[in-house]
């Protein structure tokens, strides 16, 4: 049954009484399912709207252009570090928004999509293993979120104010901090989403190149099975060495 077609109260009602009337089994299952999925969809937009409408509150001002920014591959032992930024349109809303941790692989490419066309900018940026061991974690992101901006401001785009996932970097004077944001801020769930199809599109990519470690799987985190076989194998050009010292003998290739 499509439930693309929108139905006024008076037409569910009318509908209702029809397909009860109608007494067949079949068609009373069809059309609860229809009911739910629209009950189930209007959930959705209702709170997506709390996560559109959480983020405006922040803004000093109203029409204020909101950047929402967030990084994923802080933790793995190898592999890049990525972020995400983006400024959502106000609407169509962006259905699905959530923490990229709670979704899918396949529904986080499919929300990515999304965003993208449904999204005034929408850009990542990753930061090799190399640097992350030469500068530190916290240098990384500052210099990982600046370049994100600056892909932005060169589009011609004036940034009134940056919402960061997390706790202060301090990287930007537009920048303000959101605890838990990718679950509360539609543009830094956004970005969370983009962040994370872009590094596991990354680590499916070179996986075949190391094939021992398995990266399309594990994505570069520290699985027990990751960790042996470092232990095995020692470390590849994209591990971390800095994350890695305490359980394996260093060697490189």
């Amino acid at each position: 049954m499509d439930n693309s077609k929108e139905f006024s109260a008076s037409d569910i009602s009318m509908l209702t009484e029809l397909v009860k009337s109608d007494g067949r089994a079949g068609v009373i299952s069809a059309w609860d399912k229809f009911l739910k999925a629209k009950a189930d969809e209007k959930a959705e937009v209702e709170r997506v709207s709390i996560l559109y409408d959480f983020e405006k509150t922040i803004a000093a001002l109203p029409g204020s252009v909101i950047l929402g920014l967030d990084e994923v591959g802080r933790g793995p032992l190898a592999g890049p570090l990525t972020v995400g930024g983006v400024i959502l349109k106000s609407k169509p809303l962006v259905l699905g928004l959530n923490d990229s941790k709670k979704l899918s692989p396949k529904k986080r490419e499919e929300i990515a999509e999304d965003i993208k066309k449904n999204s005034i900018c929408a850009k990542t940026f990753s930061v090799p293993p190399k640097y992350i061991d030469d500068l530190g974690m916290t240098e990384c992101l500052k210099r990982a979120f600046r370049n994100v901006v600056k892909q932005i401001e060169d589009e011609g785009i004036k940034i009134d104010v940056i919402l960061l996932d997390g706790n202060p970097l301090s990287f930007d004077p537009r920048e303000v901090n959101v605890i838990k944001g990718d679950a509360k801020c539609a543009s830094i769930s956004a970005a969370s989403i983009i962040a994370k199809v872009e590094r596991d599109s990354y680590m499916e990519k070179i996986s075949p190149d190391y094939p021992q470690y398995n990266f399309a799987q594990n994505k570069g985190y520290g699985t027990a099975e990751h960790i042996e076989a470092i232990k095995q194998n020692g470390l590849s050009a994209v591990h971390r060495k800095s994350f890695c010292g305490s359980f394996m003998q260093m060697s490189f290739f």
